[in-house]
């Protein structure tokens, strides 16, 4: 299988996932404590859905969620990555990130989103970059800021994930915007 490699940070190999990433994406996206933002954790086939979702956007878009790999280890801890999203009655690209809860706090998400930020800016020539965090996410909102993202909306948003429409916030920074590395 296809491993390509997208960006490499000081502790961080983020990467395009395929088929055998199955196993750590489980231990994510079916972990109650990690899932809280969805309302809910994941069954095996949300499971398989979510991962060919992201190859079909490495297939259209040429980015999606990327598996989040420790460059000591080779470990799989979370994934992070761009995509499209809907944000009322417009598309934004969102950096989006989930990390095992077992490698919480360690600012791994941060470096993975400031190379996500820099990747959109710097490869895909982007003006602006977002990320839509449910408004009681505080550990997403603290990643947003500390890479120098701003509020500017709060707005209820839909996802076939989600049961109902939920409270986010709207961050973004736009490439014109000075920023910290």
């Amino acid at each position: 299988m296809n491993r390509r490699e997208i960006i490499e940070t000081n502790r961080l190999i983020l990467r395009e996932m395929d088929e055998n990433d199955i196993p750590s994406l489980k231990d994510i996206l079916q972990d109650d404590k990690v899932m809280y933002a969805y309302g809910h954790s994941f069954t095996d086939a949300d499971v398989d859905e979510w991962l060919h979702r992201q190859m079909e956007r490495y297939e259209m878009w040429g980015f999606g969620l990327w598996a989040m790999v420790l460059k000591s280890s080779g470990v799989m801890i979370g994934q992070a990555g761009l995509a499209m999203q809907p944000c009322e009655e417009r598309e934004v690209l969102e950096i989006g990130y989930l990390l095992n809860k077992t490698y919480w706090h360690r600012g791994y998400a941060r470096e993975a989103a400031a190379a996500c930020r820099e990747y959109a800016f710097g490869t895909l020539g982007a003006d602006e970059v977002c990320t839509i965090i449910r408004e009681d996410n505080t550990a997403s909102i603290k990643v947003a800021e500390s890479i120098g993202m701003k509020k500017r909306k709060k707005f209820m948003a839909q996802s076939r994930y989600y049961r109902g429409s939920i409270p986010h916030l709207l961050y973004s920074i736009a490439r014109t915007q000075q920023y910290r590395i």
